[in-house]
C-alpha cells in the first residue's frame, strides 16, 4: 500500500490548526485535499482527531474519482479513530458502488470494540438494501440494534423499517412499525410507501387514512401505488384530494399523475396539471419532461408534445425515446427517423428502448428498408446484441410489408429462442395476409407456448374464421374454456368535463345507459343511409349476416363515441382508449362518422393511434 506521507506542495506554510481547517470547507477536489494532508502531516496536526475527522469528511464528500480510496487509505492509517471517523466511512462506502465494503467495514468496527451510535445503523443498513443478501443482512443488522439498545431511536428503526419495506418484507416491517414507542411522519410515509410498492393498496389506504397530518410524501406514495397497480382512475382521484387539502404537489407526484392522465388518455385533466406545473414556474427537468411529451403524445396532442420537446433544454435518451415514440404510434414513421438522426447528431447514444420505437416507427409506417438498415446498425454502430424486442419488431416490418418468408426466416436465424411476442407478430402478419397454413401452424405453437392467455386463443381463432373453418374456430374457443382461460373484456374509456367514463360492450351499467343507446341507434340510422355496411369478416362466429351485425353493433368503443356525442358540443374532438385492437368494423365506423358528422376522432387502442377525420384514417387502413 502507497505510503502517504506526500511531498508538500509550494504552498505557503499554513498557520495550524485554524488556517489548516478553514481550507476543508472550502476545498473540494482531491488534489487540493491532498496538498492539505500533506501540511497536516508536517505540522502534526493529523493526530489531532477533529481535524482528521474533518478531512476524511472532505475526502468523502469530493466527487473526483480517487477521492474515496484515498479516504479508505487516510483511514487505515489514522491511529486517533474515533466512531464518527467509522460512520464516515461506512456511509460514503454505502453510497458507493461498493457497498459490500461498508458491512466487512462495520465488522471491523466490531472486532475493534469501536463504541456505536444511533447514526452507525442507517448508512450500514442503506448499504444493505444494495447487497444480494439484502434481508439475510438487515436480519443480523436488526438484532445489533437491538443488542446496542437503539430500537427505541426513532431514527434508526425508521431507516430499518425503510429496508424491510424496500425488500417487499411487509410483515416485519408492520411488526417493527406496531411496537414503535414513537413514529414521526417518516415511519407512517415508509409503512406505506412499502404496502403501495407491494400491491397490498388497501392496507397503505387504512394506514393513510389513520394519519393525522398527511403530507406531500404520504399523498405521493398513495397516488404513485395506485398507478403502479394501473389504479389510474384512482389515483387522479387522490391527486384532486390532495390539492383539496392545499398540500403542493412535488415533482413526483406531478410525474405519477400525469403517468395515470396518459394511460386514460384524460387530455383535460393532464392540460390542467401542466398548467398547474408553469402556474408554480417549475423548471421542467428531463424526468418531468419526458412525462409531459409522453402525456401529450399519447393523448393524441402530437403538435403540443413536439412544442414541450422544443422547451426542454437537458434532453436525456429518455426524452428523445418519448418523443419518437410518439411520432411511431401516429404512425409517423419518417418524422420519428429524422428525430433519431437529429438525436444522434446531438451526440446522444440511443438504448434499446430508443432503437424499439424506431424500429416500431418503420413497421407502423411501412418502412421495410429503413428498417432493415436500422436493424443492421443495432451491432455494427450501437455496440449493442439486438434484444428479443429488437427482433420482434423487425419480425413486424416485415410481416406487415407481407414479408412472411423473411419475417418466418429472420426468427429461424435468430441467436436465441423466439418468445411468443416475436411469434405472435408473424401469427397478425398472416392474419393480415390471408397466408392461413402459416398462421395455423403457428398460431397452434403460440397456445402451447402461452396456454394461460386468452389472446393466444382468440388469435388462432380469427385465423380459422377468416379462412371459414367454423368448426375449428368453435372448438379452439371451446379449448379455451375447457382450460378455464378468460378473455379479457374489451374497454373504451372516453374523458369528459374532467372525469373518465368507462364502457365496455353491450354495456347497459353507465347512469345514462338509456340515451347513450338511442344515440347510437340514431347515428347507426344515418350511417346506413350513408350506405354502411357492417364489417363482419373478422367475426368468430358463423351467423347469418344480420346477427352479425347485431354482434358488432354494441362494442365499447361505439358506446364510447355515441357517450361523446350527448355529452360534448357538436363539433368537438372525441378521445377514445381502447385496451385491445380495434376491429375492422369500429374503424370502419369510425371513418364515415368522421366525414358524416364533421367530427375528429382520436383513438387510442392497444398499438397505437387513429386519427379519424374527412372520413379517413391517420393509420392509412395499416393497422
Amino acid at each position: 500500500m502507497a505510503a502517504l506521507l506526500l511531498p508538500l506542495p509550494n504552498i505557503v506554510l499554513l498557520r495550524p490548526p485554524a488556517a489548516c481547517t478553514s481550507l476543508l470547507d472550502k476545498c473540494s477536489d482531491v488534489e487540493g485535499l491532498k496538498q492539505i494532508h500533506a501540511t497536516m502531516v508536517k505540522t502534526g496536526l493529523v493526530l489531532d482527531a477533529v481535524p482528521a475527522s474533518r478531512l476524511l469528511a472532505a475526502l468523502c464528500r469530493s466527487p473526483d474519482d480517487g477521492s474515496l480510496t484515498y479516504a479508505l487509505l487516510f483511514f487505515e492509517r489514522l491511529r486517533c479513530r474515533n466512531t464518527f471517523m467509522w460512520n464516515t466511512m461506512i456511509r460514503a462506502l454505502s453510497d458507493s458502488n461498493l457497498p459490500e465494503q461498508a458491512v466487512i467495514l462495520y465488522c471491523q468496527m466490531r472486532s475493534d470494540a469501536m463504541p456505536h451510535n444511533p447514526y452507525t445503523f442507517p448508512f450500514l443498513l442503506k448499504a444493505c438494501v444494495a447487497l444480494p443478501s439484502a434481508l439475510p443482512e438487515t436480519q443480523q443488522v436488526h438484532s445489533h440494534i437491538i443488542k446496542h439498545g437503539f430500537a427505541s431511536e426513532v431514527y434508526t428503526a425508521n431507516s430499518l423499517l425503510r429496508v424491510y419495506a424496500k425488500s417487499g418484507c411487509t410483515g416485519s416491517a408492520r411488526k417493527l412499525f406496531d411496537r414503535m414507542p414513537c413514529r414521526d411522519a417518516i415511519t407512517w410515509n415508509s409503512m406505506i410507501d412499502g404496502y403501495a410498492k407491494s400491491g397490498r393498496l388497501e392496507m397503505a389506504r387504512q394506514l393513510f387514512d389513520l394519519m393525522e397530518e398527511k403530507n406531500v410524501v404520504s399523498w405521493t406514495s398513495m397516488i404513485t401505488g395506485c398507478v403502479e397497480n394501473c389504479l389510474f382512475k384512482e389515483a387522479l382521484e387522490l391527486f384532486g384530494e390532495m390539492l383539496v387539502t392545499e398540500v403542493e404537489a412535488d415533482a413526483r407526484a406531478l410525474t405519477s399523475a400525469l403517468t395515470a392522465c396518459t394511460h386514460l388518455g384524460a387530455l383535460d385533466q393532464g392540460r390542467w396539471i401542466h398548467t398547474y406545473i408553469k402556474k408554480r414556474q417549475m423548471q421542467l427537468d428531463p424526468a418531468l419532461g419526458c412525462v409531459l411529451v409522453d402525456m401529450y403524445a399519447k393523448c393524441g396532442e402530437l403538435d403540443e408534445a413536439l412544442s414541450i420537446f422544443e422547451t426542454i433544454r437537458e434532453r436525456n435518451v429518455a426524452v428523445w425515446t418519448a418523443m419518437i415514440a410518439g411520432l411511431a404510434v401516429h404512425g409517423l414513421g419518417r418524422e420519428a427517423l429524422d428525430l433519431f438522426k437529429e438525436m444522434e447528431d446531438a451526440g446522444v447514444k440511443p438504448n434499446h428502448i430508443t432503437v424499439t420505437s424506431a424500429l416500431t416507427a418503420c413497421s407502423y409506417a411501412g418502412m421495410v428498408e429503413e428498417g432493415g438498415s436500422l436493424f443492421e446498425r443495432i451491432t455494427k454502430e450501437y455496440n449493442m446484441s439486438p434484444s428479443v424486442e429488437h427482433y420482434g419488431c423487425m419480425v413486424d416490418v416485415l410481416g406487415r410489408a407481407g414479408m412472411l418468408k423473411e419475417a418466418e426466416d429472420l426468427i429461424n436465424a435468430m441467436p436465441f429462442d423466439p418468445n411468443a411476442a416475436v411469434w405472435g407478430a408473424l401469427a397478425n402478419a398472416c392474419r393480415i395476409h390471408r397466408n392461413f397454413e402459416l398462421g395455423k401452424h403457428v398460431g397452434k405453437m403460440l397456445i402451447e407456448l402461452e396456454p394461460e392467455q386468452s389472446g393466444r386463443y382468440i388469435q388462432l381463432a380469427s385465423i380459422l374464421a377468416a379462412e371459414g373453418s367454423w368448426k375449428q374456430s368453435l372448438t379452439t374457443r371451446k379449448l379455451m374454456r375447457e382450460r378455464g382461460v378468460l378473455k379479457l373484456p374489451g374497454c373504451s374509456s372516453i374523458s369528459v368535463k374532467g372525469r373518465v367514463h368507462e364502457f365496455v360492450v353491450g354495456d347497459r351499467s353507465h347512469p345514462q345507459a338509456e340515451k347513450i343507446h338511442l344515440e347510437w341507434e340514431r347515428i347507426l340510422r344515418r350511417l346506413r343511409k350513408e350506405g354502411y355496411v357492417a364489417s363482419t369478416d373478422q367475426l368468430l362466429l358463423d351467423l347469418e349476416e344480420e346477427e352479425k351485425e347485431a354482434a358488432v353493433g354494441w362494442h365499447s368503443e361505439k358506446l364510447a363515441i355515441a357517450f361523446g356525442f350527448i355529452s360534448t358540443e357538436p363539433g368537438t374532438t372525441i378521445r377514445i382508449v381502447k385496451n385491445l385492437r380495434v376491429c375492422a368494423d369500429c374503424h370502419a365506423v369510425s371513418k364515415l362518422i368522421s366525414k358524416v358528422y364533421r367530427r375528429k376522432i382520436v383513438m387510442r387502442d392497444r398499438a397505437r393511434f387513429h386519427v379519424f377525420a374527412d372520413g379517413t384514417c391517420s393509420c392509412k387502413d395499416y393497422w
